[in-house]
């Protein structure tokens, strides 16, 4: 705590806003933003990539949440202030911190997989930035943001031989999906079976939701988005062979478009759910993990069939 309340003792509202709009960066917004943006314009594998270091990294961190229970900086310590802005994202338990160990999944997988040596320098001091940014607004100490960085650059190194040899052979590709899949359903194995302390269901006056509603959402937002990916990739595969290049008004169209399908797509679901005119997922878990199946199905199946018109979009005619 001795290093929190130093940094405490340094703050002034022009570095919060500026921690504030860092530690953005780390958030599950960007590194969907990110992936998708790799997936339909740059390179399908690059964007699998980052998906999966991504995948797993969740798991991992969401289990560790609610295995370790660790309160937050400002529980243990009530003296302890946190930057308010940052109070209304810093939810549940605080190790290890979600932030720290998506930047490090996020940014560090792009580096791994990038050639420039200018890019990587850069990405790899925005992670650093973003683990500083916990610490500075005081939503985690420096244990949390430690082992989200470990988790996520771990990943990024383990998982990057696999992908490439995933590139090249369906069978990798479809064992590794099965194998995330396996503890995808592990993780929510554990959540419904173990028995966990009244603590752990105490509602959270900020959010509405428990620490455990919010990791059973959570895990079963992450098995549906399994399911939308081994969709995506045997449509691919088989019959879609979908090309990420078009010319800069085309990829710019496809982003902007998507990304509003998306966004569309997501509340237009969960409104619909939340009606009552599906009473069967009315008020379940069950319907977020198949509001986020049918998305990645889209982002991945459909939205990519009208690539062949954006390709056209900007060409010179001759």
């Amino acid at each position: 705590m001795e290093l929190l309340k130093a940094l405490e003792s340094i703050r002034f509202p022009a570095l919060n806003r500026l921690m504030q709009a860092i530690t953005s960066c780390g958030e599950e917004l960007v590194f969907m933003a990110v992936a998708l943006i790799l997936f339909w314009c740059v390179d399908k594998w690059k964007g699998y990539y980052v998906l999966a270091v991504g995948f797993v990294g969740t798991l991992f961190s969401q289990f560790l949440k609610l295995l370790c229970r660790v309160p937050r900086p400002w529980v243990r310590d009530p003296s302890f202030t946190v930057v308010d802005s940052a109070q209304r994202g810093a939810t549940g338990y605080s190790f290890p911190s979600g932030h720290a160990q998506n930047a490090a999944c996020t940014f560090g997988a792009i580096a791994r997989a990038s050639k420039r040596r200018a890019l990587r320098v850069a990405l790899v001091v925005l992670i650093l930035l973003i683990g500083f940014s916990r610490l500075y607004l005081g939503a985690h100490d420096l244990a949390d943001v430690g082992v989200g960085l470990l988790i996520g650059l771990v990943l990024v190194f383990a998982l990057h031989p696999l992908l490439r040899r995933a590139r090249e052979s369906p069978a990798v590709m479809y064992g590794f999906l099965a194998v995330l899949t396996l503890l995808a359903l592990g993780n929510l194995a554990f959540l419904l079976l173990h028995a966990f302390p009244d603590e752990v269901r105490v509602v959270d006056p900020l959010t509405g939701i428990s620490n455990y509603d919010e990791a059973l959402k959570n895990g079963c937002t992450l098995l549906g988005c399994l399911a939308g990916l081994i969709v995506a990739y045997t449509v691919d595969l088989r019959k879609l062979h979908f090309s990420e290049a078009a010319p800069l008004p085309g990829q710019i169209c496809k982003v902007v478009f998507g990304m509003a399908g998306l966004v569309g797509l997501r509340y237009g679901l969960s409104a619909l759910f939340k009606s009552g005119l599906l009473p069967a997922f009315q008020g379940q878990h069950g319907w977020n993990a198949l509001r986020y199946f049918l998305m990645v199905v889209f982002a991945g199946t459909v939205w990519p069939m009208s690539f062949p018109f954006w390709q056209k979009l900007g060409k010179t005619r001759h």
